[in-house]
């Protein structure tokens, strides 16, 4: 073999290989509602920092948790190059939502929807002992160039029901194996309001891999993901995740649970937790 056919070889060998291994980053973020009584940390106070933080990081796709209509509408206009589904829990334009953002130049939405953790999800109900509507958001997403798919789904299970939180979590991984006939690599995101040492998190975990357990690289940042706004504190508990499907389609180089402030303020009362994946 010549050395120009060499060079062609390992050429089409690397394009291969770039084009069969696609790095994704992926960000969960719950944006704390937009509510006056929280004073100088409500959202018109930290919007500018939050959005700015959004681009710095450049996630290709991040879900978020309580966010008010004007809210969303806030970060589509800061962040134009994102495209976004889901609707609110009191039904579209009404109440915190469970918003899927995601790349434009990067992913076409094939399929996207809501439902609602309760024993009627596909209308507007309240599930179990929960404290309010609860809802899961999905999408199937298309990489717009090399054509693989990955399902999307983000939620916020309840603050104050034990059951809801149970319950909840298992019509999402109930409906996940329903939508999910292709068997397509599956990241799950959200505020869980559970600590790891839970039942439900140990169960979900014989079922999807946690990012910050399977990460080929040691997590970074603090531990928990809530903050409470209190900068001098340190932070809470671990209750914010991302899981992935099992299997060999999606590997974790790196997790991190962001703690950025400005002026000794957050951009929200919990920590965003971000990774990078491998899709092969």
């Amino acid at each position: 073999m010549n050395k120009r056919n060499i060079a062609l070889t390992i050429c089409f060998g690397l394009m291969n290989f770039f084009v069969q291994a696609q790095t994704l980053k992926i960000m969960t973020y719950n944006i704390r509602l937009d509510v006056a009584s929280d004073g100088e940390n409500d959202w018109t106070h930290r919007k500018d920092f939050f959005n700015g933080q959004l681009q710095f990081y450049a996630p290709d796709i991040f879900g978020v948790q309580e966010a008010k209509p004007n809210q969303v509408l806030d970060i589509a206009d800061a962040l134009p190059q994102y495209g976004y589904v889901g609707i609110g829990r009191d039904g579209i334009g009404k109440g915190e939502s469970s918003n899927i953002f995601y790349a434009k130049e990067k992913f076409k939405v094939i399929e996207s929807s809501t439902f609602w953790l309760s024993d009627t999800p596909d209308v507007i109900s309240m599930g179990w002992d929960a404290a309010c509507n609860r809802v899961c958001t999905y999408a199937l997403l298309k990489n717009v160039k090399n054509n693989k798919l990955i399902w999307i789904f983000n939620t916020h299970l309840d603050h104050i029901g034990e059951q809801a939180r149970t319950k909840g979590l298992e019509l999402i991984l109930s409906r996940i194996e329903k939508l999910n006939k292709n068997k397509y690599p599956v990241i799950l995101m959200g505020d869980f309001n559970s600590e790891p040492e839970t039942e439900r998190i140990i169960a979900l975990k014989s079922k999807m891999d946690d990012a910050r357990t399977v990460s080929k690289e040691k997590p970074f940042g603090p531990y928990g993901t809530f903050n409470n706004f209190k900068y001098n504190e340190g932070a809470g508990p671990l209750i914010d995740y991302i899981f992935i499907s099992k299997g060999k389609a999606l590997t974790v180089n790196k997790y991190a649970v962001l703690s950025d402030a400005k002026d000794l303020k957050y951009p929200s009362d919990h920590f965003p937790v971000f990774v990078e994946i491998n899709y092969k």
